[in-house]
């Protein structure tokens, strides 16, 4: 279980009493001080990642136009290397490759080199993994593709070392071999790439040719089955090593329970969350959850930290609180706040991107280490703690004076100890023949002290971008923590996110959404995942406090922001609107894998509003896009958890507890409180003043039509037909 909240660094930063103190101040500009031999193109940009690479010897250039017209003009291939700042073999790539002169002195001589951070440019990622994935395979970041003038791929792979090794080939030497092929079979290459680009327009679902099909409960059920055989039910979780928490997999679940009453699907999920909140992909002293573990047991993790992770698994675990009630759960969705409150909230409001998994050793000069601001020698714990207590963390956490990581391959962890609950609290109370409240008292003294300590460590780089369809899944994360914990603040803190989107990277005039902020520069039109997911925290802050801002801007988002991604001749959502030449495939993405796809968020964002209006235009839509992915979907239902969580909700008949009252009272608000405390993942609460009422008596008129009988007046309704009203105060 967490140690409870833990208070900021007071010793890392000075404020005045009961102000909230950042741990440190992300830095928006390259170190000042620095000398660098080398400045290139990147140096311009506001991407984290693109500023990383901003002083290598390769002349890098963003993606645009003016890197394209160079390429055209002095007829060389293009090298384009794709990832994200938080990338740990990113940044071995760099080490070995991007900083060597000799490798940056073949890229300059026969290549235009062009960086792409993924995180931002998703569309740009998305075409391209999808050819190195069909080339090679295999894919991931770094992500490295070579392309014709005119963009089109003709080969690509992943990580390149810089010379042959792990049974890859050396990166110099695949440049030599490229460039060598590109001046002697210069057109074979550009056939090649023209017949290779018409096979991925086919599989991507440009054309109609994937067929319909049609999806119900019968996939609902061979989804939970095949989940179900690959369960680990020793250490939870799906599937062995390398283990991802995949919460889009654990929400399915949850629903396919509610939905068919079967015990296993919500026992797959509590076991799992359970073991993680245990594990040390878990961060036992700053709270929040590491990427993914490389071992099965949750111990060993990959230590970089993404929001997109955070909000999820905040939801995961908030939703089988309510179905279990067990506050192990609930007390790991708090932990998740308080670390996001504490380390991953801009000043305005928003909420940074990641951070990385490695980090200097404290007293070490040299590259950076995976993993080094969270591990711990057993030494370091004795010295900053009293015996007693030191022996009581070590038991509790599993310190080996030797060290406690067996699997180190790499021996990145000799003499040190990764953090997991390794007994219980109850446990090391008998242990050592203490009452249980004073172990718990000990262990959280001593959680705070190494805390702190800790806080003196160099940081993980923090990637200070605020992208809206990460900032969305955070927000609604918050609004269900309030919902379900009654915690203010949650709310306060989802609010201050959307209003941050709403007045920096959203035009109400347009209806355009773009992507990303960073350093006072909003810019990049935004994708189907960033409408579709801004939409769902609208339409969860509205339920909550039904506004009519909340509510006009999720109608705008789902007219003039969805329609620019809508197939309307064969249904489903492009990834990509159509207005960029550059971007060779719009893409239909059905994959839910560490996010929810566009086209499942999409889908289920349209329902929720059809439950609430009872308009069949946003159903219809939804219903579509289910046909458009039916026979593929259908045929391998475990790749897309969350649309199938989508396709319940449309099994499900439209259920709405409507509860009116005169104004809101702290009497009034736990009354209502209770209510929204239940897992109804395909129903709505609404609360509605007399105010809020009057307000949406022209948008939603059902709602606004339910009168009030006294206080505090409630309704049942499926439907939208009521039963008769019942006074509850």
């Amino acid at each position: 279980m967490p140690m409870g909240r833990l208070s900021p660094c007071q010793n890392i930063s000075l404020g005045t009493p009961g102000t909230v103190l950042r741990l440190r101040k992300p830095s928006a500009k390259l170190n000042a001080s620095a000398t660098f031999m080398h400045s290139n193109a990147l140096i311009r940009e506001k991407s984290p990642y693109l500023l990383q690479h901003a002083h290598n010897p390769v002349n890098w250039l963003p993606w645009g136009e003016a890197a394209f017209e160079l390429a055209r003009n002095q007829d060389k291939p293009i090298f384009l290397s794709v990832g994200y700042s938080t990338c740990h073999w990113c940044h071995v790539m760099e080490r070995e490759s991007f900083e060597s002169e000799a490798v940056a002195a073949i890229l300059n001589r026969d290549f235009i080199s062009i960086k792409v951070d993924r995180e931002e440019r998703p569309d740009v990622d998305r075409v391209y993994m999808y050819f190195v994935q069909a080339f090679s395979g295999s894919g991931g970041w770094p992500m490295s593709v070579w392309l014709t003038p005119a963009l089109k791929p003709f080969y690509g792979g992943t990580y390149f070392p810089p010379d042959s090794r792990y049974g890859r080939p050396g990166f110099a030497s695949i440049l030599e071999q490229i460039a060598g092929a590109w001046k002697q079979n210069r057109q074979k290459i550009e056939s090649s790439s023209v017949e290779i680009l018409d096979r991925l327009r086919t599989s991507a679902g440009e054309t109609g040719e994937n067929g319909q099909g049609s999806l119900g409960l019968g996939t609902l059920d061979l989804a939970f089955q095949q989940f179900r055989r690959s369960f680990d039910p020793r250490w939870g979780g799906f599937g062995g090593a390398p283990k991802f928490p995949r919460p889009v997999t654990l929400g399915f679940l949850l629903r396919y329970h509610v939905l068919t009453a079967n015990p296993e699907a919500l026992e797959m999920v509590t076991e799992t969350l359970r073991a993680m909140a245990a594990g040390g992909m878990h961060d036992q002293l700053g709270g929040g959850f590491h990427r993914y573990s490389v071992d099965k047991r949750w111990f060993v993790p990959h230590f970089e930290k993404m929001l997109y992770d955070q909000g999820q698994l905040a939801m995961s675990y908030l939703e089988a609180y309510q179905l279990t009630g067990d506050a192990v759960l609930a007390n790991a969705a708090r932990d998740i706040f308080t670390y996001v409150l504490r380390d991953m909230t801009d000043p305005e409001g928003g909420f940074y991107s990641a951070e990385d998994a490695d980090s200097m050793e404290p007293g070490e000069e040299g590259h950076k280490v995976e993993g080094a601001f969270y591990v711990w020698s057993a030494q370091e714990i004795e010295q900053r703690l009293d015996r007693r207590s030191a022996a009581l963390f070590s038991h509790r956490y599993g310190v080996q004076p030797e060290g406690n990581v067996s699997e180190d391959p790499h021996g990145e962890f000799t003499g040190k100890n990764i953090l997991s609950e390794a007994f219980t609290i109850e446990n090391t109370a008998q242990e050592y023949r203490m009452p249980v409240a004073e172990v718990q008292e000990s262990l959280r003294q001593a959680g705070q002290t190494l805390f702190e300590a800790r806080c003196h460590r160099p940081r993980p780089h923090l990637d200070d971008k605020i992208l809206v369809a990460w900032n969305s899944l955070m927000i609604s994360a918050f609004v269900k923590g309030y919902a379900v914990l009654g915690e203010a603040e949650y709310l306060q803190a989802a609010k201050r996110a959307e209003a941050f989107i709403a007045s920096r990277l959203y035009s109400s005039e347009t209806g355009q959404l773009l992507r990303r902020f960073r350093d006072g520069d909003a810019d990049i039109p935004a994708f189907l995942d960033d409408y579709s997911l801004y939409l769902h925290a609208l339409l969860d802050l509205f339920e909550v406090d039904p506004t009519p801002d909340y509510w006009q801007r999720a109608v705008d988002i789902a007219k003039r922001g969805l329609g620019q991604f809508e197939d309307s001749l064969h249904g489903g959502f492009f990834s990509t609107a159509a207005e960029d030449p550059a971007i060779l495939l719009r893409i239909k993405d059905e994959y839910d894998g560490a996010e929810p796809s566009g086209n499942a968020a999409a889908a289920d964002g349209l329902l929720r509003l059809a439950k609430i209006t009872g308009a069949a235009a946003y159903s219809d839509r939804a219903a579509r896009t289910f046909a458009w992915l039916g026979k593929k979907v259908g045929e391998h239902p475990t790749t897309a958890p969350f649309l199938l969580a989508a396709v319940a909700r449309h099994l499900s008949a439209p259920e709405q507890i409507v509860l009116r009252y005169e104004a809101s009272t702290p009497a009034i608000e736990k009354a209502v409180l209770q209510y929204r405390q239940e897992f109804k993942p395909f129903g709505i609460v609404m609360a509605l003043s007399d105010s809020a009422a009057q307000n949406l008596a022209t948008a939603l008129p059902f709602l606004a039509g339910l009168p009030r009988q006294g206080e505090l007046t409630l309704y049942r309704c499926r439907n939208y037909a009521c039963d008769l009203p019942e006074a509850l105060a």
